[in-house]
């Protein structure tokens, strides 16, 4: 497991001057950073921070909408042209917020056949796609691929290894909770995970209801490889808030 840092969330709010947060964040544990504007890339690279994930598009204009397949392949083909060219590893997409009647099915049938040219077209680049699931309750009213089921089916119809799930612990408890279950059930779809406390997306810490420490044994003994990527609001100093969710990651060697 390798573990990286939403640029977005712990610097909300804040004032940073980028090289040095960069460089703190870095020395709190994490080997790369997610969501990061391009213009600090650079900065990034050069502390050996790998560049984790861009944004494909606006999540609440999506693949669930057939009339809007061909500007978002443009613009998520940009993207993994960008990421590809500039380092980044993968380029996050969405379904986007539900219209007409919102059938589910028709919905995924147009995720499916929106993203396959683009999962060739990543896959051609070296860079991956990762499908957001997000919660439709607090964060993102209407957004349509808010359970697990959504996503895997559309994942498991692209049927391509360089599209996968981004599973979002703190969006997939506010929707569904189960979430030691549901990674078991989902685990060869799943390519990133995000953490952050639940209910309020902060800390990962006794004052929120995930069990992180067990989720981080879990994966762990699932085998799991790829990225997790803190995605939470620190409630005080960010630095410190992410060196003890890495040292959470880190130390536990737990059993399922």
């Amino acid at each position: 497991m390798r573990q990286s840092f939403a640029w977005w969330s712990f610097t909300a709010g804040r004032e940073v001057e980028p090289a040095a947060f960069l460089q703190q964040a870095a020395a709190a544990g994490v080997q790369g950073v997610e969501m990061l504007p391009h213009a600090h890339w650079p900065l990034a690279r050069d502390l050996g921070l790998e560049i984790v994930t861009v944004t494909g598009h606006k999540l609440q204009e999506g693949f669930n909408d057939p009339s809007r397949h061909a500007a978002l392949q443009s613009e998520v083909r940009r993207r993994i042209d960008e990421a590809a060219q500039g380092g980044a590893q993968a380029v996050i997409v969405f379904a986007g917020d539900r219209f007409g009647d919102g059938d589910d099915a028709r919905a995924i049938a147009a995720c499916v056949e929106g993203l396959r040219p683009l999962a060739a077209h990543a896959a051609a680049a070296g860079v991956r796609l990762l499908m957001e699931l997000l919660n439709s309750k607090v964060d993102h009213p209407g957004q349509q691929c808010d359970r697990t089921a959504f996503g895997a089916e559309v994942v498991r119809g692209v049927g391509s290894p360089a599209l996968k799930l981004l599973y979002d612990g703190y969006h997939m408890q506010l929707m569904e909770g189960d979430l030691s279950r549901t990674i078991k059930a989902n685990f060869d779809l799943i390519g990133h995970v995000h953490t952050a406390g639940a209910p309020g997306r902060r800390d990962l810490d006794d004052r929120q209801e995930i069990n992180w420490r067990a989720i981080a044994g879990l994966l762990r003994h699932l085998g799991y490889d790829q990225w997790v990527g803190h995605e939470f609001i620190p409630r005080g100093e960010p630095i410190a808030a992410l060196r003890q969710a890495v040292a959470l990651f880190d130390a536990h060697q737990g059993e399922a």
